[in-house]
């Protein structure tokens, strides 16, 4: 790949009129558009390229540094102190070499970031004519690392509770097997049987937050009756013992026709509802209507809208409601279901938002495309 300086002419020349090495046309990629810093010196070791994301990570113009010597104008340390262009000596050390793996370096005020360089030689073991520096800001990667020591802080307080109750109970019950009535036992096995499937639920989550985060969240196709679904949880927590006049379903008429993963639209339903149930007050009102398609080139789509009466999500929250941990001040579990229900719906190629509901609670509504196979277009 060629590489053109910034700030260059249409003839190919830079801001100081330099010859651009390798510009061969308005066709060549023009580096401010790439996302990391990039920073090329020419064979006598001056800069020749500072695009937009070098100077927005090192807070160095561009055209302070085009011209200067590359110790100058990217003047980095490791991280006990020592100058690292003096240390790796890109152009009179080793013939062989013609890169430097990335590493964590320091630019002048302490500023960590991300250094990878590889060295362009017109032949090998001839001299170095070109060295290209990339530039990464460690922030994101930071991000990434507390996120991950997040996930396994919580996954370990979640799974620390129902182990020990296991733990607990079955000992007793070895233990102490004939001192305790059939009533007794039959409680026990119970609770040992409930805290299996909170572990159970847990392992599920995990793994669906690994396929969401790696894209491998397989979605398999099949025609699903979204009112009848709907309908089904709505039943499930009646026969549980709510008030069958809390829940208000409206189906509007004609549905089009939804092609969507059964089990993974129950997950989302689920959720939803649950948290409706649990965190909000008086009706859950439930939604299902025809609506334009999130998705180019379909025109219609499905839309489920989850409302409650109940004290809803404070403004300054509703942007963080779907992301890893989020819990309102009413909240429990893990804080991961509406993260994985996310997931879930995009997989789908559908969209989610959460707001205000007409009688003042929550309201979570999701949009899926039809998705039909191609041989039913």
């Amino acid at each position: 790949m060629s590489v053109a300086a910034t700030s260059t002419s249409p003839e190919g020349r830079d801001a100081r009129g330099a010859p651009v090495p390798g510009r061969s046309g308005p066709a060549d990629l023009d580096p401010d558009q790439l996302p990391d810093g990039l920073v090329v010196a020419d064979e006598h070791g001056r800069v020749s390229c500072f695009n937009a994301a070098a100077e927005r990570i090192t807070a160095v113009r561009a055209a302070d540094a085009l011209g200067r010597p590359l110790e100058k104008a990217l003047p980095l340390e490791d991280l006990e102190g020592r100058r690292w262009w003096q240390l790796t000596d890109p152009y009179g050390g080793l013939a062989i070499r013609v890169r430097q793996p990335e590493r964590n370096l320091l630019l002048p005020g302490g500023r960590e970031v991300l250094v990878s360089a590889r060295y362009i030689r017109a032949e090998p073991l001839g001299a170095v004519r070109r060295v290209v520096v990339s530039l990464r800001d460690t922030e994101a990667r930071r991000r990434t690392e507390r996120s991950h020591a997040e996930l396994i802080a919580t996954v370990a307080h979640e799974l620390r509770s129902p182990l020990t109750s296991v733990k607990g109970f079955t000992a007793t019950l070895l233990a102490k097997w004939e001192r305790f009535t059939d009533d007794q036992k039959r409680l026990m096995l119970e609770t040992v049987d409930a805290d299996a499937d909170r572990v159970t639920r847990l392992i599920a989550e995990l793994l669906d937050i690994s396929r969401i985060d790696s894209g491998r969240l397989e979605v398999r196709r099949q025609p699903v009756d979204i009112g009848a679904a709907v309908s089904r949880h709505i039943q499930a927590y009646v026969a549980a013992g709510q008030p069958a006049d809390r829940f208000l379903l409206r189906i509007e008429q004609p549905l089009p026709d939804l092609w969507a993963d059964p089990d993974k639209i129950d997950q989302v339903l689920s959720n939803l509802i649950e948290n409706a149930v649990r965190h909000g007050e008086g009706t859950v009102t439930m939604d299902v209507m025809p609506c334009a398609s999130p998705r180019e080139g379909e025109a219609t789509g499905t839309s489920v809208t989850v409302s409650d009466e109940g004290p809803g999500i404070p403004e300054e929250s509703m942007n963080r409601v779907f992301t890893r941990f989020w819990r309102g001040s009413r909240r429990g579990g893990t804080g991961l279901g509406l993260y994985i229900v996310k997931g879930i719906v995009e997989a789908h190629g559908g969209t989610i938002t959460v707001g205000r509901a007409p009688g003042g609670g929550a309201e979570f509504r999701f949009t899926l495309p039809v998705g039909a196979p191609a041989y039913l277009a």
